[in-house]
C-alpha cells in the first residue's frame, strides 16, 4: 500500500485527509498520463450518494479536462457499473468516488483500468508522487495544461448506467414472478438501480433505505447494519432479502426466517451449484484468510478445492485472473463471478443467489442450512509496534499453543492491520468459550509484549 492509496483506493475523511485539491490533482495527473498515451483519451466517472461526492466529482472532472481528457459522468451509480462500462465502452480508465461501507463523512477515489480491473501500481505511484509535489521526469513547473481544441469535454453519460442495468437484467435466467424480495439499498448507489432490475425480472420488491440525502449513506442500513433488513423480512414475511453497501460492490442476504447469509454462504451455495453443472472451472474457489473455518470443512465434504488470499477483493481477483478461477470472494459479501464481472458486484450477486434458489426450487433457509458456521472471536489490540508485537516469543508461543489445542477443529489467525496501529486476533472453534479463551490469551500476550502508547 502507498501513502495515499490502499487496497481499495484513496480513502479518508472528506476535505480533511482527502481534499478537493487532491482530487483535482488526481484528475490532472490522470488526464496528463492518458493524454501522452492516447490521442483524446476518454475516462468514465461515477459517484455514490455522499454529500462530498459532488465536490470531489467536479474537482476530478476539472482536473481531467484541464489536462486534455474527456470525462463521461455517470453521476450516482455503483462501483461495478463503472468497471463494466470502462471495459465494454472502450474507456481508458474508470474512476469511482466512494468510501464504500464507511460513514458519510468519509470518501474515496477508486481507480479502474480499461479492462475493468483495479488500477495497477505504476499509475498510482505516479499520482502519489505528484500529490507530494514531485513531477514526472522532464517536466518543470507543473503538468502542462491543454489549450484550445486539446481541452477535454465533460459529458453526461446516463446511458452508460442504463446499459449496465440492461446487462444485469439480461443475466436473469429465471422469472422472479410471485417472489417477494426485500432490498436494503443503504441509502447509497444501489437505490436507483436494484429495484429496477428486480422488478424487470418480475419480483414483488420491498425497498428500504432508498432515500439518500447525502448524510445517511450506510447509517444503520445496508450490509454493515443488516439487523434492519432482518427485522423487515420477518415482519413482512418476504421470501428473501438482500443488503448492499454504499457503492453496491458487496451483498449479504437474509433468508425468510431472518437469518443472515454471509459471503461464505454465498460462495458455498454457488460453488456447489456450479460443480453440479460442470461449470466450476479448475474446481477451485478463491477466498481470503477471513473466511469461516466451517466453509473449508464444507468445501472438503463437497470435493471443492480452495485457496486463501490476503484480505481484499483486489487480491481475490488477481488470483482468479492468474489461475482462471470462476468464483471468489470475501465473507463480507464481495463476491466475484469472473465470467460476468471483474469486481465484486452486489446486485449481480443477489441475482446469482436467486438463480440458485429457483434452479433448486428451495427456500432461502435451506441454502442457509448448508453451511455450519463455526463460532468466532475477533479481538483488536492497539500496539506501538505491530511487527515487534507479533514476532515476540511469548506471542508466538501463545499462538502455537492455541493451534496445537485446536488441531483440525479450529484455527487461529493473528495479523497486522494494514491501516491502523492494531494487531487483529481471530480464533474459530466449535465452542464459543474456546474461541474466547484462546483469543483473549493471545491478546493478553500481545498487550504485555507491546504496551499501548499513552
Amino acid at each position: 500500500m502507498g501513502k495515499y492509496f490502499g487496497t481499495d483506493g484513496f480513502r479518508g475523511e472528506a476535505n480533511v485527509t482527502l481534499t478537493a485539491d487532491q482530487a483535482y490533482k488526481v484528475g490532472r495527473y490522470l488526464g496528463w498520463y492518458f493524454s501522452k498515451e492516447t490521442v483524446a483519451p476518454r475516462l468514465v466517472l461515477g459517484k455514490d450518494t455522499r454529500l462530498s461526492s459532488y465536490t470531489l466529482e467536479y474537482a476530478i472532472a476539472a482536473g481531467l479536462a484541464a489536462s486534455g481528457a474527456s470525462v463521461y459522468m455517470m453521476h450516482v451509480t455503483t462501483t461495478p457499473s463503472v468497471a463494466y462500462i470502462a471495459r465494454t465502452d472502450g474507456f481508458d480508465c474508470g474512476i469511482m468516488i466512494s468510501a464504500s461501507h464507511n460513514p458519510f463523512y468519509d470518501n474515496g477515489i477508486k481507480l479502474i483500468n480499461g479492462r475493468g480491473e483495479k488500477m495497477d501500481g505504476e499509475i498510482i505511484e505516479g499520482i502519489e508522487r505528484y500529490l507530494d509535489g514531485e513531477l514526472p521526469a522532464g517536466i518543470s513547473g507543473d503538468l502542462p495544461f491543454a489549450a484550445g481544441t486539446a481541452m477535454g469535454k465533460i459529458v453526461d453519460y446516463f446511458s452508460g448506467r442504463n446499459r449496465y442495468v440492461g446487462y444485469l437484467i439480461s443475466l436473469g435466467m429465471y422469472s422472479f414472478r410471485d417472489l417477494r424480495v426485500a432490498l436494503d439499498c443503504a441509502n447509497g448507489a444501489a437505490w436507483s438501480i436494484a429495484k429496477n432490475v428486480f422488478e424487470a425480472l418480475g419480483a414483488k420488491t420491498y425497498v428500504i433505505n432508498a432515500e439518500p440525502n447525502g448524510l445517511n449513506i450506510n447509517k444503520d442500513a445496508g450490509s454493515t447494519h443488516i439487523e434492519g433488513l432482518q427485522k423487515f423480512v420477518r415482519e413482512h414475511e418476504v421470501d428473501i432479502g438482500f443488503a448492499y453497501d454504499g457503492d453496491a460492490d458487496r451483498c449479504l442476504c437474509v433468508d425468510e426466517k431472518g437469518r443472515v447469509l454471509t459471503g461464505d454462504h454465498i460462495l458455498l451455495l454457488y460453488a456447489k451449484y456450479m460443480k453440479e453443472r460442470g461449470k466450476l472451472v479448475t474446481n477451485t474457489v478463491v477466498t481470503t484468510v477471513m473466511s469461516n473455518f466451517g466453509l473449508y470443512k464444507a468445501f472438503d465434504e463437497a470435493g471443492i478445492g480452495y485457496v486463501k488470499t490476503a484480505v481484499g477483493d483486489k487480491y481475490v481477483y488477481e488470483y482468479m485472473r492468474e489461475h482462471a478461477c470462476r468464483l471468489g470472494g470475501e465473507q463480507s459479501g464481495h463476491i466475484i463471478f469472473s465470467k460476468y464481472a471483474t469486481t465484486g458486484d452486489g446486485i449481480l450477486t443477489s441475482l446469482k443467489v436467486m438463480e440458485v434458489l429457483l434452479a433448486r426450487k428451495k427456500k432461502a433457509s435451506q441454502l442457509y442450512d448448508e453451511l455450519e458456521v463455526y463460532p468466532q472471536t475477533l479481538v483488536n489490540v492497539v500496539v506501538k509496534d505491530r511487527k515487534a508485537a507479533l514476532s515476540h516469543p511469548s506471542v508466538q508461543a501463545a499462538i502455537a499453543e492455541a493451534e496445537e489445542a485446536l488441531g483440525t477443529e479450529g484455527r487461529v489467525l493473528v495479523r497486522e492491520s494494514g491501516t491502523e496501529p492494531l494487531v487483529r486476533v481471530m480464533v474459530e472453534a466449535k465452542e464459543q468459550e474456546t474461541c474466547d479463551r484462546f483469543a483473549e490469551g493471545i491478546a493478553s500476550c500481545i498487550r504485555a509484549a507491546s504496551p499501548r502508547e499513552e
